[in-house]
């Protein structure tokens, strides 16, 4: 497989396509794109889309599955992801004498650099076809020094709790004056918020009820 021969096709923010060699792309550029492909709801369609208000983002960021949903929490939720960009670009590479196309499902920009994403169930992760376009997808993204992960279902309690607490991830709703009536349920909704938005901490392998202990991070 020649890693050189690798070009990343994406479409601009007025929906232009451009193409470039993928070794020289720089991260800004594919942090700025508008999702490669687009979809449709219909009747009787086997995958559940739709698109979700991240605030990372401050924008609603695209998903074709509920397992790409559930990825979107995740990454909304780490306090080290910038930017999420849905389905950033269809990457292109000459493998075993054949050109091979992929569109992955995220890019991440975090602080410890770009992380490229693919979402697929456990069950399909070992297929033939599958593992051969990951493990490409692995090489050409790792040849310059990004990250590449593919990702699957998650701890369900973990799950369960990161979805509870995208509850509470609109920061503005935080904001105002207080009510003395409203002021245990208003402290209960801060103390969610501030969890979400990484202030404080807590173990969420369990799910989260009155016993869990709030603690700042180190």
């Amino acid at each position: 497989m020649s890693v050189e021969s690798a070009v990343v096709s994406f479409r601009t923010p007025d929906q232009v396509v451009e193409d470039e060699p993928w070794e020289s792309t720089g991260s800004a550029t594919l942090a700025a794109v508008t999702p490669w492909r687009t979809f449709r709801w219909y009747k009787g369609q086997k995958h559940y889309s739709g698109t979700y208000w991240s605030s990372t983002m401050r924008d609603h960021v695209i998903y074709e599955s509920r397992l790409e949903l559930a990825r979107l929490l995740f990454d909304d939720f780490a306090p080290s992801v910038r930017r999420i960009q849905a389905q950033p670009f269809l990457l292109k590479a000459d493998v075993e004498g054949k050109i091979r196309r992929h569109i992955p499902d995220y890019l991440l920009i975090t602080g410890d650099g770009p992380v490229v994403v693919d979402v697929k169930p456990m069950h399909r992760v070992t297929k033939r076809e599958v593992a051969f376009t990951f493990a490409w997808t692995r090489r050409v993204v790792e040849a310059r020094g990004w990250q590449y992960v593919v990702w699957s279902e998650p701890p369900p309690a973990e799950l369960e709790n990161v979805r509870f607490l995208a509850g509470y991830r609109r920061d503005w709703l935080f904001e105002g004056e207080r009510h003395p009536e409203r002021e245990r349920e208003e402290l209960r909704s801060a103390a969610l918020h501030l969890l979400w938005a990484g202030e404080v901490v807590t173990d969420l392998s369990t799910p989260i009820s009155s016993r869990h202990v709030l603690k700042v991070p180190q």
